[in-house]
């Protein structure tokens, strides 16, 4: 395996008042901030080691100690980001203005017939999808038979019930398939095979229930945690940076606050 090069602009050493991270500090910690490459692990990696350093030295500061390191900066965060639970008029007035987000999921009621297939057999695959093109050629012309081709040729379990897969809401079955679930409409039949990583499938749609707005007694809960934890984010954020406002960091950029959220 070919080892990740990072661009020499990064490699820049970090100063954080008196504490120095090492290049050494910030390889370890990219194993905790998985990333679509290198360079943006390291950079999330980078980012929370000069947090860190400036919660160390606010806890510092204040007199703030704990068991260790780890304990130490959870302390700070938790006496200094503090932030109430939303109001209820606050939180109703949210769901008022997103209702959508708030919805049960769309579900679909499908069966299917699954020719099973091997990875990488070009000869069996072209046989596979023959032989589902007939079964579709078929139940076009006669769609009362698709329980009885279903139970003959299906490799899926759900062949003891006709090939019928019960509901499914979003993310219940591979993204290839659910593309064909949620656009066929009521009784259609796929008019091509549908291949996925398990084989060739034959898709029929037999209804959609789709989702409704939750009332907001039911998702009360839900709102009051989305609104803290949105306003704990922006907190933490603007903490972090009136403390950058007041190191001297050097090596990455943490833009400081302009009006300090704490004392």
């Amino acid at each position: 395996m070919t080892e990740a090069v990072l661009p020499e602009s990064s490699m820049t050493a970090i100063q954080v008042n008196d504490r120095c991270i090492g290049e050494e500090d910030i390889l370890r910690e990219m194993q905790y901030h998985p990333a679509a490459s290198a360079e943006a692990a390291r950079h999330a990696a980078a980012e929370w080691l000069v947090i860190r350093a400036l919660l160390l030295e606010r806890a510092s500061t204040i007199g703030l100690e704990a068991s260790d390191e780890a304990a130490t900066v959870q302390a700070v965060i938790e006496r200094e980001v503090d932030i109430p639970a939303p109001a209820e008029s606050e939180c109703r007035r949210y769901y008022d203005n997103n209702s959508d987000r708030f919805r049960s999921p769309d579900l679909v009621e499908a069966a299917h017939i699954l020719l099973a297939l091997a990875k990488d057999d070009s000869d069996q695959r072209q046989k596979v999808e023959s032989r589902a093109r007939e079964l579709i050629e078929i139940l076009t012309r006669a769609p009362e038979r698709f329980d009885e081709l279903a139970r003959a040729n299906s490799d899926c379990d759900s062949r003891h019930n006709d090939g019928r897969l019960g509901q499914l809401s979003r993310g219940d079955s591979v993204p290839e398939l659910e593309t064909f679930l949620f656009n066929l409409e009521e009784g259609q039949l796929s008019s091509v095979p549908v291949r996925t990583r398990f084989g060739i499938h034959v898709v029929r749609v037999d209804k959609h229930v789709p989702g409704r707005v939750l009332p907001y007694e039911v998702v009360a809960d839900r709102v009051s945690d989305y609104l803290k934890e949105a306003s704990w984010r922006r907190a933490f954020r603007q903490y972090v940076q009136l403390l950058a406002g007041e190191a001297r960091i050097s090596g990455f950029d943490i833009v400081a606050a302009e009006s300090p959220l704490v004392q």
